[in-house]
Protein backbone atom coordinates (compact mmCIF):
# COMPACT_ATOMS: atom_id res chain seq x y z
CA UNK A 1 0.00 0.00 0.00
CA UNK A 2 3.03 2.36 0.40
CA UNK A 3 3.84 2.87 -3.04
CA UNK A 4 0.22 4.39 -3.75
CA UNK A 5 1.17 7.19 -1.42
CA UNK A 6 4.35 7.78 -2.86
CA UNK A 7 4.02 11.34 -4.07
CA UNK A 8 3.11 12.48 -0.90
CA UNK A 9 5.25 13.47 1.81
CA UNK A 10 5.45 11.46 5.77
CA UNK A 11 3.60 14.37 7.33
CA UNK A 12 1.11 14.69 4.51
CA UNK A 13 0.46 10.81 4.86
CA UNK A 14 0.35 11.87 8.45
CA UNK A 15 -2.46 14.41 8.45
CA UNK A 16 -4.34 12.33 6.42
CA UNK A 17 -4.63 8.81 7.78
CA UNK A 18 -4.68 10.14 11.51
CA UNK A 19 -6.55 12.97 10.95
CA UNK A 20 -8.03 13.96 14.39
CA UNK A 21 -5.11 12.05 16.08
CA UNK A 22 -2.18 13.84 15.11
CA UNK A 23 -1.08 17.67 16.45
CA UNK A 24 1.50 20.23 15.42
CA UNK A 25 4.90 19.77 18.04
CA UNK A 26 7.16 22.30 17.88
CA UNK A 27 9.06 24.72 19.78
CA UNK A 28 6.22 25.34 21.94
CA UNK A 29 6.48 22.09 24.03
CA UNK A 30 9.60 23.71 25.27
CA UNK A 31 7.48 26.26 27.24
CA UNK A 32 4.59 23.61 28.38
CA UNK A 33 7.60 21.40 30.20
CA UNK A 34 8.10 24.03 33.47
CA UNK A 35 4.17 22.91 33.60
CA UNK A 36 5.49 19.54 34.99
CA UNK A 37 2.33 17.46 33.43
CA UNK A 38 2.55 14.29 31.39
CA UNK A 39 2.73 14.18 27.26
CA UNK A 40 -0.65 12.95 26.85
CA UNK A 41 -2.39 15.60 29.23
CA UNK A 42 -0.39 18.50 27.30
CA UNK A 43 -1.03 17.19 23.62
CA UNK A 44 -4.71 16.99 25.02
CA UNK A 45 -4.76 20.69 25.50
CA UNK A 46 -2.82 21.39 22.27
CA UNK A 47 -5.27 19.30 20.26
CA UNK A 48 -8.15 21.39 22.13
CA UNK A 49 -6.74 24.86 21.55
CA UNK A 50 -4.77 24.69 18.01
CA UNK A 51 -6.86 25.59 14.50
CA UNK A 52 -6.61 23.55 11.70
CA UNK A 53 -2.88 24.93 10.67
CA UNK A 54 -1.80 24.15 14.55
CA UNK A 55 -1.75 27.27 15.59
CA UNK A 56 -1.21 28.12 19.30
CA UNK A 57 -1.56 30.73 21.66
CA UNK A 58 0.97 29.12 24.20
CA UNK A 59 0.34 31.79 27.19
CA UNK A 60 -3.39 31.35 26.56
CA UNK A 61 -3.18 27.36 27.19
CA UNK A 62 -0.35 27.43 29.55
CA UNK A 63 -3.02 29.21 31.84
CA UNK A 64 -5.51 26.94 30.57
CA UNK A 65 -3.30 23.98 32.15
CA UNK A 66 -2.38 26.19 35.46
CA UNK A 67 -6.03 26.59 36.14
CA UNK A 68 -7.36 23.21 35.33
CA UNK A 69 -4.17 20.54 36.34
CA UNK A 70 -3.38 21.72 40.01
CA UNK A 71 -0.33 21.34 41.78
CA UNK A 72 0.32 20.27 45.15
CA UNK A 73 0.09 23.99 46.17
CA UNK A 74 -3.19 24.40 45.26
CA UNK A 75 -4.90 22.36 47.33
CA UNK A 76 -5.38 24.56 50.51
CA UNK A 77 -7.48 27.02 48.09
CA UNK A 78 -9.49 24.04 46.55
CA UNK A 79 -10.06 23.09 50.78
CA UNK A 80 -11.01 26.82 51.42
CA UNK A 81 -13.33 27.08 48.44
CA UNK A 82 -15.39 24.15 48.90
CA UNK A 83 -15.36 24.15 53.11
CA UNK A 84 -16.19 28.28 53.90
CA UNK A 85 -17.72 28.46 50.21
CA UNK A 86 -19.32 25.71 49.63
CA UNK A 87 -18.51 25.77 46.24
CA UNK A 88 -17.63 22.26 44.20
CA UNK A 89 -14.25 22.28 42.38
CA UNK A 90 -13.63 21.14 38.77
CA UNK A 91 -10.27 19.74 37.40
CA UNK A 92 -8.44 17.26 36.15
CA UNK A 93 -6.23 15.18 37.93
CA UNK A 94 -4.81 11.60 39.31
CA UNK A 95 -7.35 9.73 41.70
CA UNK A 96 -7.90 6.42 43.02
CA UNK A 97 -10.82 4.73 44.50
CA UNK A 98 -10.76 2.11 47.47
CA UNK A 99 -13.54 0.51 49.68
CA UNK A 100 -13.67 -0.20 52.67
CA UNK A 101 -14.63 -4.02 53.36
CA UNK A 102 -16.01 -3.38 56.86
CA UNK A 103 -17.93 -0.58 56.65
CA UNK A 104 -18.42 -0.78 52.06
CA UNK A 105 -17.63 3.24 52.30
CA UNK A 106 -15.84 3.68 48.90
CA UNK A 107 -13.26 6.22 48.85
CA UNK A 108 -10.83 7.86 47.10
CA UNK A 109 -6.62 9.49 47.44
CA UNK A 110 -5.46 12.06 44.92
CA UNK A 111 -1.85 11.24 45.26
CA UNK A 112 -0.27 14.20 43.24
CA UNK A 113 -2.50 16.50 46.00
CA UNK A 114 -1.36 14.79 48.96
CA UNK A 115 -5.25 13.70 49.77
CA UNK A 116 -5.76 10.94 51.39
CA UNK A 117 -8.38 8.03 51.70
CA UNK A 118 -9.49 9.14 55.30
CA UNK A 119 -10.61 12.60 54.26
CA UNK A 120 -12.62 11.24 51.46
CA UNK A 121 -15.82 9.61 49.73
CA UNK A 122 -17.59 8.50 47.10
CA UNK A 123 -21.69 8.48 47.33
CA UNK A 124 -23.13 5.25 46.14
CA UNK A 125 -25.18 6.71 43.58
CA UNK A 126 -21.55 8.47 42.20
CA UNK A 127 -19.73 5.40 42.25
CA UNK A 128 -22.26 3.18 40.61
CA UNK A 129 -22.34 5.96 37.63
CA UNK A 130 -18.73 5.99 37.41
CA UNK A 131 -16.70 2.80 38.63
CA UNK A 132 -16.11 1.27 35.08
CA UNK A 133 -12.88 2.96 34.73
CA UNK A 134 -11.77 2.45 38.54
CA UNK A 135 -12.60 -1.24 38.85
CA UNK A 136 -10.86 -1.97 35.20
CA UNK A 137 -7.56 0.18 35.98
CA UNK A 138 -7.74 -1.29 39.49
CA UNK A 139 -4.76 1.63 40.75
CA UNK A 140 -5.09 5.33 40.22
CA UNK A 141 -6.07 6.72 36.85
CA UNK A 142 -6.66 10.40 34.98
CA UNK A 143 -9.82 12.00 35.21
CA UNK A 144 -11.87 15.21 35.20
CA UNK A 145 -13.25 15.18 38.63
CA UNK A 146 -15.97 17.21 40.58
CA UNK A 147 -15.80 17.61 44.29
CA UNK A 148 -17.39 19.41 47.36
CA UNK A 149 -17.81 19.75 51.11
CA UNK A 150 -20.22 17.26 52.83
CA UNK A 151 -21.33 17.02 56.44
CA UNK A 152 -22.36 13.52 57.48
CA UNK A 153 -23.85 12.26 60.96
CA UNK A 154 -21.58 9.82 62.53
CA UNK A 155 -21.81 8.00 66.19
CA UNK A 156 -23.33 11.40 67.29
CA UNK A 157 -21.24 13.95 65.78
CA UNK A 158 -20.95 15.68 62.62
CA UNK A 159 -18.12 14.49 60.11
CA UNK A 160 -16.78 16.40 57.21
CA UNK A 161 -15.89 14.68 53.93
CA UNK A 162 -14.81 15.62 50.57
CA UNK A 163 -17.23 13.89 47.84
CA UNK A 164 -16.56 13.18 44.07
CA UNK A 165 -19.67 14.39 42.95
CA UNK A 166 -18.91 13.76 39.78
CA UNK A 167 -16.10 11.76 37.54
CA UNK A 168 -15.25 11.54 33.62
CA UNK A 169 -11.88 9.28 32.70
CA UNK A 170 -9.57 10.80 30.96
CA UNK A 171 -9.73 9.41 27.64
CA UNK A 172 -10.63 11.46 24.88
CA UNK A 173 -9.51 9.50 21.99
CA UNK A 174 -11.54 6.33 20.81
CA UNK A 175 -8.19 3.76 19.74
CA UNK A 176 -9.37 1.87 16.83
CA UNK A 177 -6.69 -0.75 16.80
CA UNK A 178 -8.18 -1.92 13.07
CA UNK A 179 -7.50 1.13 11.88
CA UNK A 180 -4.47 2.05 13.11
CA UNK A 181 -3.26 -1.29 11.70
CA UNK A 182 -4.48 -1.12 7.83
CA UNK A 183 -2.84 2.75 8.49
CA UNK A 184 0.38 1.26 9.25
CA UNK A 185 0.48 -0.12 5.78
CA UNK A 186 0.68 3.15 4.04
CA UNK A 187 3.86 4.22 5.38
CA UNK A 188 7.30 2.32 4.17
CA UNK A 189 9.78 1.45 7.47
CA UNK A 190 11.69 4.29 7.05
CA UNK A 191 8.73 6.73 7.38
CA UNK A 192 7.08 4.88 10.02
CA UNK A 193 10.83 4.87 12.45
CA UNK A 194 10.15 8.54 11.98
CA UNK A 195 6.12 8.72 12.83
CA UNK A 196 7.13 6.52 16.04
CA UNK A 197 10.02 8.75 17.17
CA UNK A 198 7.79 12.32 16.82
CA UNK A 199 4.97 10.16 18.76
CA UNK A 200 7.40 10.15 21.79
CA UNK A 201 8.43 14.35 21.23
CA UNK A 202 12.00 13.34 18.71
CA UNK A 203 12.56 14.50 16.20
CA UNK A 204 13.53 11.95 13.57
CA UNK A 205 16.16 14.42 11.43
CA UNK A 206 17.92 15.05 14.80
CA UNK A 207 19.41 11.26 14.92
CA UNK A 208 22.05 10.00 12.86
CA UNK A 209 21.06 6.99 10.93
CA UNK A 210 18.52 4.19 11.84
CA UNK A 211 20.39 2.51 14.11
CA UNK A 212 20.34 4.84 16.30
CA UNK A 213 16.40 5.25 16.12
CA UNK A 214 16.30 1.95 16.65
CA UNK A 215 17.81 1.82 20.09
CA UNK A 216 15.79 4.65 21.03
CA UNK A 217 12.53 3.02 20.37
CA UNK A 218 13.66 -0.43 21.83
CA UNK A 219 12.29 1.69 25.23
CA UNK A 220 8.75 1.40 24.14
CA UNK A 221 8.78 -2.35 23.46
CA UNK A 222 7.31 -2.90 27.38
CA UNK A 223 4.25 -0.31 26.55
CA UNK A 224 3.08 -2.95 24.01
CA UNK A 225 3.88 -6.22 25.11
CA UNK A 226 3.21 -7.81 28.77
CA UNK A 227 6.03 -9.17 30.96
CA UNK A 228 8.53 -7.59 28.76
CA UNK A 229 11.71 -7.60 31.34
CA UNK A 230 14.41 -5.54 30.06
CA UNK A 231 17.54 -4.05 31.94
CA UNK A 232 19.34 -1.09 30.33
CA UNK A 233 21.98 1.05 31.45
CA UNK A 234 23.16 4.40 29.70
CA UNK A 235 25.07 7.43 29.99
CA UNK A 236 22.92 10.46 31.42
CA UNK A 237 21.25 12.65 29.77
CA UNK A 238 19.59 10.46 27.06
CA UNK A 239 16.29 10.51 27.86
CA UNK A 240 15.52 7.29 30.00
CA UNK A 241 13.09 8.89 32.74
CA UNK A 242 10.94 10.77 30.31
CA UNK A 243 10.09 7.83 28.19
CA UNK A 244 8.95 6.00 31.10
CA UNK A 245 7.52 8.86 33.20
CA UNK A 246 5.58 11.41 30.68
CA UNK A 247 4.90 9.00 27.49
CA UNK A 248 1.93 6.88 29.19
CA UNK A 249 -0.28 6.87 31.94
CA UNK A 250 -0.29 3.27 32.13
CA UNK A 251 3.84 3.00 33.48
CA UNK A 252 5.26 3.68 36.95
CA UNK A 253 8.89 4.78 37.31
CA UNK A 254 10.09 4.92 40.95
CA UNK A 255 13.44 7.17 41.01
CA UNK A 256 15.05 6.54 44.13
CA UNK A 257 13.68 5.93 47.68
CA UNK A 258 12.90 2.58 49.31
CA UNK A 259 10.77 -0.42 47.32
CA UNK A 260 8.82 -3.08 49.45
CA UNK A 261 7.38 -6.24 48.57
CA UNK A 262 4.80 -4.75 49.29
CA UNK A 263 4.20 -1.96 47.18
CA UNK A 264 5.75 -3.97 44.03
CA UNK A 265 3.38 -7.11 44.77
CA UNK A 266 1.04 -7.03 47.37
CA UNK A 267 0.50 -4.87 50.90
CA UNK A 268 -0.84 -7.52 53.52
CA UNK A 269 -1.61 -4.61 56.15
CA UNK A 270 -4.03 -3.01 53.34
CA UNK A 271 -5.07 -6.16 51.59
CA UNK A 272 -3.85 -4.28 48.41
CA UNK A 273 -2.27 -5.26 45.24
CA UNK A 274 0.87 -3.48 44.38
CA UNK A 275 2.65 -2.13 41.19
CA UNK A 276 2.80 -4.94 39.38
CA UNK A 277 -0.95 -5.49 39.40
CA UNK A 278 -1.90 -1.89 38.42
CA UNK A 279 0.58 -0.59 35.71
CA UNK A 280 1.81 -2.16 32.17
CA UNK A 281 5.46 -1.37 33.28
CA UNK A 282 7.09 -0.30 36.41
CA UNK A 283 10.73 0.93 35.54
CA UNK A 284 13.13 1.22 38.49
CA UNK A 285 15.25 4.07 37.41
CA UNK A 286 18.82 5.43 39.22
CA UNK A 287 18.26 1.68 40.15
CA UNK A 288 22.03 2.46 42.39
CA UNK A 289 20.16 4.47 44.37
CA UNK A 290 16.91 2.56 45.44
CA UNK A 291 16.68 0.39 48.71
CA UNK A 292 15.14 -2.57 49.13
CA UNK A 293 14.40 -3.42 52.54
CA UNK A 294 14.65 -7.14 53.06
CA UNK A 295 16.94 -8.63 50.27
CA UNK A 296 15.66 -12.26 50.57
CA UNK A 297 12.03 -11.32 50.56
CA UNK A 298 12.47 -9.41 47.80
CA UNK A 299 14.77 -11.60 45.27
CA UNK A 300 12.05 -14.89 46.12
CA UNK A 301 8.83 -12.60 44.98
CA UNK A 302 10.59 -11.13 42.20
CA UNK A 303 12.07 -14.48 40.41
CA UNK A 304 8.50 -15.92 40.94
CA UNK A 305 7.07 -13.45 38.98
CA UNK A 306 9.39 -12.58 36.35
CA UNK A 307 9.58 -16.00 35.46
CA UNK A 308 5.21 -16.77 35.25
CA UNK A 309 3.77 -13.26 36.19
CA UNK A 310 2.78 -14.56 39.53
CA UNK A 311 3.72 -13.44 42.89
CA UNK A 312 2.90 -15.10 46.52
CA UNK A 313 3.32 -13.43 49.43
CA UNK A 314 2.35 -14.58 52.57
CA UNK A 315 -0.79 -16.88 51.85
CA UNK A 316 -2.09 -14.02 48.56
CA UNK A 317 -1.05 -15.47 45.56
CA UNK A 318 -1.68 -12.33 43.04
CA UNK A 319 -0.97 -11.85 38.90
CA UNK A 320 -0.03 -8.82 37.14
CA UNK A 321 0.96 -7.96 33.57
CA UNK A 322 3.80 -5.53 34.17
CA UNK A 323 6.80 -5.76 32.78
CA UNK A 324 10.13 -4.85 35.24
CA UNK A 325 13.02 -2.05 33.68
CA UNK A 326 15.44 -1.49 35.62
CA UNK A 327 17.37 1.66 34.75
CA UNK A 328 20.87 2.39 35.65
CA UNK A 329 23.70 5.06 35.05
CA UNK A 330 27.16 3.55 33.50
CA UNK A 331 30.35 5.03 33.29
CA UNK A 332 32.12 5.71 29.90
CA UNK A 333 34.73 3.08 30.79
CA UNK A 334 32.51 0.38 31.49
CA UNK A 335 30.18 0.29 27.83
CA UNK A 336 31.30 -3.02 26.96
CA UNK A 337 29.46 -6.20 26.77
CA UNK A 338 32.12 -8.32 27.39
CA UNK A 339 33.03 -7.08 31.27
CA UNK A 340 31.13 -7.53 33.93
CA UNK A 341 28.44 -4.61 33.82
CA UNK A 342 26.03 -6.30 36.14
CA UNK A 343 28.27 -5.39 39.39
CA UNK A 344 26.89 -2.15 39.98
CA UNK A 345 23.24 -3.46 40.64
CA UNK A 346 21.94 -3.60 43.62
CA UNK A 347 22.32 -6.51 46.08
CA UNK A 348 18.64 -8.01 45.44
CA UNK A 349 19.44 -8.50 41.35
CA UNK A 350 23.15 -9.76 42.20
CA UNK A 351 21.64 -12.94 41.21
CA UNK A 352 21.95 -14.79 38.37
CA UNK A 353 18.66 -17.17 38.55
CA UNK A 354 16.50 -13.64 39.08
CA UNK A 355 18.99 -11.96 35.84
CA UNK A 356 18.24 -14.90 33.93
CA UNK A 357 14.57 -13.95 33.90
CA UNK A 358 15.14 -10.56 32.18
CA UNK A 359 14.44 -10.82 28.53
CA UNK A 360 16.99 -8.39 27.37
CA UNK A 361 19.61 -5.84 27.43
CA UNK A 362 19.34 -2.39 26.06
CA UNK A 363 22.90 -0.98 25.18
CA UNK A 364 21.60 2.90 26.10
CA UNK A 365 25.07 4.24 25.11
CA UNK A 366 23.85 3.59 21.70
CA UNK A 367 21.10 6.34 22.11
CA UNK A 368 22.55 9.81 21.87
CA UNK A 369 22.10 12.61 24.90
CA UNK A 370 19.26 15.06 24.22
CA UNK A 371 20.14 17.59 22.19
CA UNK A 372 17.96 20.69 20.64
CA UNK A 373 18.00 19.23 17.09
CA UNK A 374 16.01 16.08 18.68
CA UNK A 375 13.10 18.22 19.49
CA UNK A 376 10.38 18.22 17.32
CA UNK A 377 9.28 20.52 15.30
CA UNK A 378 6.22 19.23 12.77
CA UNK A 379 2.95 17.30 12.98
CA UNK A 380 3.23 14.09 14.84
CA UNK A 381 0.80 11.53 16.40
CA UNK A 382 -0.88 13.01 19.65
CA UNK A 383 1.30 11.04 22.52
CA UNK A 384 -2.02 10.34 24.38
CA UNK A 385 -3.42 8.15 21.69
CA UNK A 386 -0.03 6.65 20.70
CA UNK A 387 0.48 5.65 24.28
CA UNK A 388 -3.57 4.25 24.35
CA UNK A 389 -2.27 2.00 20.87
CA UNK A 390 0.45 0.76 22.76
CA UNK A 391 -1.52 -0.58 25.56
CA UNK A 392 -4.34 -2.28 23.20
CA UNK A 393 -1.60 -3.86 20.77
CA UNK A 394 -0.74 -5.90 24.49
CA UNK A 395 -3.69 -8.04 24.05
CA UNK A 396 -3.23 -8.65 19.90
CA UNK A 397 -2.37 -11.97 19.22
CA UNK A 398 -1.74 -11.35 16.00
CA UNK A 399 2.32 -10.76 16.26
CA UNK A 400 2.45 -13.91 19.15
CA UNK A 401 1.20 -16.18 16.44
CA UNK A 402 3.62 -14.94 13.54
CA UNK A 403 6.87 -15.41 15.63
CA UNK A 404 5.37 -18.70 16.78
CA UNK A 405 4.87 -20.27 13.11
CA UNK A 406 8.08 -18.40 11.88
CA UNK A 407 10.79 -18.65 14.06
CA UNK A 408 12.38 -22.53 14.97
CA UNK A 409 15.10 -23.90 17.46
CA UNK A 410 17.62 -26.78 17.93
CA UNK A 411 17.32 -29.28 19.75
CA UNK A 412 17.98 -28.24 23.67
CA UNK A 413 17.17 -24.81 23.65
CA UNK A 414 17.00 -23.24 26.55
CA UNK A 415 13.83 -22.51 27.26
CA UNK A 416 14.09 -18.77 28.97
CA UNK A 417 16.46 -18.04 25.78
CA UNK A 418 13.68 -19.31 23.79
CA UNK A 419 11.23 -16.86 25.71
CA UNK A 420 12.75 -14.15 25.58
CA UNK A 421 13.71 -14.52 22.02
CA UNK A 422 10.08 -14.74 21.03
CA UNK A 423 8.58 -12.24 23.60
CA UNK A 424 11.29 -9.17 22.33
CA UNK A 425 10.34 -10.29 18.65
CA UNK A 426 6.35 -9.84 19.14
CA UNK A 427 7.16 -6.56 20.88
CA UNK A 428 8.92 -5.62 17.83
CA UNK A 429 6.22 -6.63 15.49
CA UNK A 430 3.85 -4.79 17.40
CA UNK A 431 5.83 -1.76 16.88
CA UNK A 432 6.97 -1.40 13.87
CA UNK A 433 4.85 -3.76 11.75
CA UNK A 434 0.99 -4.42 13.50
CA UNK A 435 -0.53 -4.33 10.16
CA UNK A 436 1.06 -7.98 9.84
CA UNK A 437 -1.72 -10.24 10.55
CA UNK A 438 -0.22 -13.39 9.61
CA UNK A 439 2.72 -14.85 8.29
CA UNK A 440 1.30 -14.25 4.66
CA UNK A 441 2.06 -10.44 4.84
CA UNK A 442 5.72 -10.91 6.49
CA UNK A 443 8.51 -9.47 4.64
CA UNK A 444 11.21 -12.00 5.90
CA UNK A 445 13.92 -9.80 5.93
CA UNK A 446 12.79 -7.42 7.77
CA UNK A 447 11.43 -9.63 9.87
CA UNK A 448 14.73 -11.31 10.41
CA UNK A 449 16.62 -7.51 10.51
CA UNK A 450 14.10 -5.44 12.64
CA UNK A 451 12.81 -8.08 14.94
CA UNK A 452 14.45 -10.91 15.11
CA UNK A 453 18.24 -10.07 14.72
CA UNK A 454 17.79 -7.33 18.18
CA UNK A 455 15.80 -9.81 19.79
CA UNK A 456 19.05 -12.42 19.63
CA UNK A 457 21.33 -9.12 20.31
CA UNK A 458 19.72 -8.29 23.38
CA UNK A 459 19.35 -11.28 25.19
CA UNK A 460 22.37 -12.76 23.82
CA UNK A 461 24.17 -9.63 26.12
CA UNK A 462 21.87 -10.92 29.23
CA UNK A 463 23.55 -14.55 28.40
CA UNK A 464 26.89 -13.31 28.43
CA UNK A 465 27.23 -10.95 31.77
CA UNK A 466 25.20 -14.55 33.00
CA UNK A 467 28.51 -16.19 32.28
CA UNK A 468 30.80 -13.29 33.59
CA UNK A 469 28.95 -13.35 37.35
CA UNK A 470 28.51 -17.26 37.46
CA UNK A 471 30.67 -20.17 36.21
CA UNK A 472 27.38 -22.28 35.98
CA UNK A 473 26.71 -20.15 32.78
CA UNK A 474 29.86 -19.66 31.31
CA UNK A 475 30.48 -20.59 27.90
CA UNK A 476 26.83 -20.83 27.60
CA UNK A 477 25.81 -19.85 24.38
CA UNK A 478 22.61 -18.89 22.79
CA UNK A 479 20.37 -21.29 20.66
CA UNK A 480 20.16 -20.98 17.22
CA UNK A 481 17.06 -19.74 15.64
CA UNK A 482 15.86 -20.49 11.76
CA UNK A 483 13.28 -18.92 9.92
CA UNK A 484 10.02 -21.23 8.61
CA UNK A 485 9.80 -21.27 4.79
CA UNK A 486 6.31 -19.37 4.03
Amino acid sequence: MAEQEEFLTTEEKLRKYFDGMCVKKDASLEQFSALSIPSFIRDWFIRKYSDKEGRLNVAFVSQEIKRVVPRRGDWAGFLDKMVSERQAVKFIGKIEAKRDVKSGVISFELPDLGVSHNETRIPAGVWNKCKEPFLSSNGAIWGLMTLSYSVYAEKNKNVGVIELIDFKSFKPYNTDLAYYKKARGFFDTEEWLNVLLGAIDYNAAGFCDEEEKLYMLTRLLPFCEKRLNLIELAPKGTGKSYVYSKISKRGWLASGGVMTRAKMFYDMNLKQEGLVSNYDYVALDEISTIRFGDVSEMQGAMKGYLESGVYTVGSKEGKGDAGVVLLGNIDKSAMDVEKDMFSSLPEVFRDSALIDRFHGFVEGWKIPRMSEDKKISAWALNTEYFAEILHDLREDLAARAIVDKLLKTENGADTRDVTAVKRLSSAYVKLLFPHWESVADVDLNAFEKYCLAPALRMRGIVKKQLGLTDSEFAGKKMPQFTLNEI
